[in-house]
């Protein structure tokens, strides 16, 4: 699975119909609204890279409202939970 973040820059009368737009498409986890240099940042999770050319620009692009784009691809997940269960990994049997 592929994770990707979409950063969104939308058009200020629009942010929360396009948020819940883009909440609605297929493949998008979540969406946020935020402050900062871009409006929203949706969480993409598809199965393969093709699937993020088809979802960005001919579906989140598309969305009434959204002036731009731009997309970041993860490579690797760090998080506290992630951390701590390597560290446990097999002591659950003792």
């Amino acid at each position: 699975m592929i994770t990707a973040f979409v950063l969104i820059q939308v058009d200020a009368d629009a942010i929360t119909e396009a948020a819940q737009a883009i909440a609605d498409i297929d493949g998008v986890v979540e969406v946020y609204s935020c402050a900062g240099d871009v409006d929203l940042i949706a969480v993409i999770r598809v199965a393969a890279h093709e699937d993020i050319a088809d979802l960005v620009p001919g579906r989140i692009s598309r969305v009434s409202g959204v002036l731009n784009t731009a997309t970041h691809i993860a490579f690797r997940s760090y998080s506290r939970a992630d951390t701590e269960s390597t560290f446990t990994a097999g002591l659950e049997n003792q």
